[in-house]
C-alpha cells in the first residue's frame, strides 16, 4: 500500500546538481597559510634549561651553574671566618618545579623553604624565554600605525594606553610581559611628556616648579588648544632632542619600536641621542663580493653535510648579566644609515628613520662630547633621561683616600662630572630604577654628590612607573634576584635662583634728596 507524499516534500524544488565547469581549473587555489608554525605549542613552554630546545637557553643554564651559589649552603657558611676557604657550591640542580638552577644538590633544594616564595616567579620567566622563541606569531609585536586626529590617547596604565592606542588585545598575562618589555623604554618618556600623562599635580607627583618645566616642554611638543595635531603643524617648530645616557638595551631596540614615541606627538620632531660606551652600533656594511665569488659561495652552502649545519648553529655564545650587563649585539644596518663620526669625532651613527624621527648612537662618555652640545642646550626642547644608571652603586674603578669605592655619581670616572654639566643646562633629567630599593639608593646618592646636593629641585618626585616592564629579569649571578625594567620614575633639574634687586642704603637717601 502507497501512502501519499507529505505536502511539505511535495512543494520542495528539486535539490540543485553540482556541476564541475570544465574550466575549473583555471581558476585561482586559495593561498596556503602564512602563519608560521610554532615550535612549542601554548602547553609545552616549561622546559628546564638543561632539556631547553633552543641552545640558547642551555647556554644560559651553563652560565648560571658557573655563577650562582647555592643559598643553602651561603646559609650554613655565613658563620665562618672570612680568612676560611670555605666557600658555597655552585648550584647543579635544577628545581622540577621552575627549571631553574636553584641549588647544589637535590637534598638541598628540598631543605630550602624560601625557594617556594620566588619558585612560581621562575616558572614564569621560564615558560616566558621559550614562548619568545617558541616560533608563534608574535601579535603583541604588532605596532599600530598613526593616531586619528578626533582620537585621544591615555597615558594612565597599560591597559587604557594599549586600548586607545588600538593595540592588539593582550589575552593573556604573557602577553602583557611581552609588550610592556618592548614598549617600556618609549613609553616611559611619553608618559611623563604628555599632556595627559597620568603624573599630576593632584596626585603629587609632579611639584610646582617641575609643573612650570613640564610646561615649558609641552608647548613644544603640543600645538596650542584647538588646534589639530597634524604633521603640517610641525613646520617652524624647534626639534626636540632627548639625550639618553649610559643607553644599553634601548640603543639595541628596533626604530619602529621608538617610532611609537613620535606617533604620541604626530607634530613634533625628534631627534633621539643614544650616548654611552655601550651604545650598540650598526654591522659594518657588506663587502661587494663578485657573482663567481657567490655563486660559489651558495654551492659551499648547499653541499654542507646537514650535521655541520646543526653543529654550527649549536656554537651559541650567552654573556651573562653579572652586575654590569653586557653590550647588546650590533643593530642591522638600515639603507639611510650613515656615520657620523667626522661630526662628534667618536664612533657613531645617524639614521634619518622617518620625517619626525632621527636616530644618533655614540658610543663614548657624555662628558666627552658634552661640549659640542652645552651651547645649544634649551630648556623648551631638550630633555635627558637615564635607564637605570646605578648612581648609589660602588664604582668599580675609583676609591677614596680611604681606600673605599667612590659611588658612581662621584665617581671622576662615570657620572660624576656629568650630573653638574646636566644641571646646569636647566634641562629636566629624568631617572628610572629597576626597583623600590634602586630608586631610594640613587635618591639617597644625590645628598652626598659633590656639586649636585643643593643644586637641584624636584620635577617629579619617587615613585612607581606606570610603564614599567611587567617581566621579571632574573640576574644569572643568583636566581633569587629578580627585578622589573623601570620599575620606578623620578626627575629633578638644576636649581633656578630669582635675581633680586640688590638695595643699599643710599637709595632710601637718594628720593629724599631730590
Amino acid at each position: 500500500m502507497r501512502f501519499p507524499r507529505p505536502l511539505a516534500l511535495r512543494c520542495r524544488p528539486p535539490a540543485p546538481q553540482r556541476t564541475r565547469s570544465l574550466f575549473n581549473f583555471l581558476r585561482a587555489k586559495k593561498p596556503p597559510s602564512t602563519e608560521p608554525v610554532p615550535v612549542l605549542s601554548e602547553d609545552n613552554l616549561f622546559h628546564p634549561f638543561s632539556k631547553s630546545p633552543f641552545p640558547a637557553v642551555r647556554a644560559r643554564g651553563e652560565a648560571i651553574k658557573q655563577l650562582a651559589p647555592c643559598p643553602v649552603c651561603a646559609s650554613s657558611h655565613g658563620h665562618i671566618h672570612a680568612h676560611t676557604k670555605a666557600q658555597p657550591k655552585a648550584v647543579k640542580h635544577e628545581c622540577p618545579d621552575c627549571g631553574w638552577p636553584t641549588h647544589c644538590s637535590e637534598e638541598h633544594w628540598a631543605e630550602d623553604e624560601e625557594h617556594r616564595k620566588y619558585c612560581s616567579r621562575l616558572r614564569e620567566a621560564n615558560e616566558d624565554e621559550h614562548d619568545l622563541r617558541s616560533g608563534r606569531r608574535m601579535r603583541e609585536f604588532e605596532m599600530p600605525g598613526p593616531q586619528g586626529y578626533e582620537e585621544t590617547v591615555s597615558l594612565a596604565n597599560w591597559d587604557v594606553f594599549w586600548y586607545t592606542r588600538n593595540f592588539p588585545s593582550m589575552d593573556t598575562e604573557r602577553s602583557r610581559r611581552h609588550a610592556s618589555k618592548l614598549l617600556t623604554y618609549p613609553i616611559t618618556i611619553g608618559g611623563a611628556l604628555h599632556q595627559h600623562s597620568g603624573l599630576t599635580l593632584s596626585n603629587q607627583r609632579v611639584t610646582p616648579e617641575g609643573s612650570r618645566s613640564l610646561a615649558a616642554l609641552r608647548s613644544t611638543l603640543h600645538v596650542p588648544p584647538g588646534a589639530p595635531e597634524t604633521d603640517e603643524a610641525a613646520v617652524g617648530k624647534p626639534q626636540v632632542r632627548i639625550f639618553i645616557l649610559g643607553a644599553r638595551a634601548e640603543s639595541s631596540l628596533p626604530p619602529h619600536v621608538w617610532e611609537q614615541l613620535c606617533m604620541l606627538f604626530p607634530s613634533t620632531h625628534f631627534h633621539l641621542f643614544f650616548i654611552g660606551p655601550q651604545v650598540s652600533l650598526p654591522k659594518p656594511p657588506k663587502a661587494t663580493v663578485a657573482p663567481t665569488m657567490a655563486k660559489k659561495a651558495e654551492s659551499a652552502k648547499l653541499a654542507e653535510a646537514p650535521d655541520q649545519s646543526e653543529m654550527r648553529e649549536e656554537k651559541v655564545t650567552y654573556l651573562p648579566n653579572v652586575y654590569q650587563p653586557p653590550t647588546p649585539q650590533p643593530i642591522e644596518r638600515l639603507k639611510r644609515t650613515r656615520s657620523s663620526l667626522e661630526r662628534y669625532g667618536v664612533p657613531s651613527y645617524t639614521v634619518p628613520y622617518t620625517p619626525q624621527l632621527t636616530i644618533t648612537g655614540m658610543q663614548a662618555n657624555y662628558a666627552d662630547v658634552h661640549a659640542q652640545f652645552q651651547h645649544t642646550l634649551d630648556p623648551y626642547s631638550d630633555l635627558f633621561f637615564f635607564f637605570s644608571p646605578g648612581f648609589g652603586f660602588p664604582s668599580p674603578d675609583s676609591f677614596s683616600e680611604n681606600g673605599e669605592p667612590l659611588l658612581q655619581i662621584a665617581s671622576p670616572t662615570e657620572w660624576g662630572p656629568v650630573l653638574p654639566m646636566l644641571l646646569a643646562s636647566k634641562c629636566p633629567i629624568f631617572v628610572t630604577g629597576f626597583s623600590p630599593t634602586d630608586v631610594e639608593r640613587d635618591v639617597r646618592s644625590l645628598s652626598t654628590a659633590p656639586e649636585v646636593a643643593g643644586e637641584f629641585e624636584w620635577v617629579i618626585t619617587p615613585g612607581p612607573n606606570s610603564f614599567g616592564s611587567e617581566k621579571w629579569e632574573v640576574a644569572d649571578f643568583d636566581p633569587r634576584v629578580m627585578v622589573k625594567t623601570n620599575w620606578g620614575i623620578w626627575a629633578i633639574r638644576g636649581k633656578s635662583r630669582d635675581v633680586q634687586e640688590q638695595r643699599s642704603i643710599f637709595s632710601s637717601i637718594l628720593p629724599r634728596l631730590a
